[in-house]
């Protein structure tokens, strides 16, 4: 029987990473930031490629990142470990909110600030339609490519409502139990395996 038993061999990767695709850790990256993520990606071009790792939440309320923002129950993650002196956002408001760019079916990224700081003092913005994130995740040209060649990550794809609606850790199990067995089996592996 010659069966292919590599259960780490990313089969995906023929799925070229592009705006509004998710890429997925292996089981074993140990990166701080990276360390068993998905990671919306929201700008692929020559140059390189920018995202946010969606399953990274932190115990803070935006407003105890800006002081002079209004009240908004909405999540905060830390999206990555490029300048994380930023506040970026993902909404599901599209063309309310001014200079947003659109990444995939109705989710947005960015726009104009002070549109989204009076929206809320409206009361026009709920918490589930924005996320905040502090960084970023950036590649420079041909590094995630080269990544993805070393199966460092999947490729795939998630609807806008787990985008903006699922943060915790399970996410990282989730998206892989809706994926082939062998990267179902990646969820039954333990972090440090050296423990097990």
């Amino acid at each position: 029987m010659n069966e292919n038993l590599d259960f780490f061999k990313i089969k995906h990767n023929n799925i070229p990473p592009e705006k509004g695709l998710v890429i997925v850790s292996e089981p074993f990256l140990q990166d701080a930031y990276f360390k068993r993520s998905v990671v919306l990606i929201t700008e692929h071009n020559k140059d390189g490629s920018l995202g946010f790792v969606l399953n990274n939440p932190i115990e803070f309320g935006i407003t105890d990142i800006l002081s002079d923002f209004p009240e908004i129950d909405a999540m905060v993650g830390v999206g990555g470990p490029v300048r994380t002196d930023t506040v970026h956002y993902l909404h599901s408001l599209g063309e309310m909110i001014p200079e947003s760019i659109h990444v995939m079916e109705d989710l947005f990224w960015g726009g104009d600030l002070d549109t989204i700081k009076n929206m809320i003092k409206e009361g026009t913005i709920k918490g589930h339609q924005i996320r905040f994130f502090v960084g970023f995740s950036s590649w420079h040209e041909g590094q995630l490519d080269r990544e993805l060649s070393e199966d460092s990550w999947m490729v795939t794809s998630l609807d806008r409502d787990s985008i903006m609606n699922i943060s915790k850790n399970e996410l990282w199990e989730q998206v892989l139990k809706k994926e082939d067995k062998q990267y179902q089996m990646w969820t039954k592996y333990p972090e440090n395996p050296l423990l097990n």
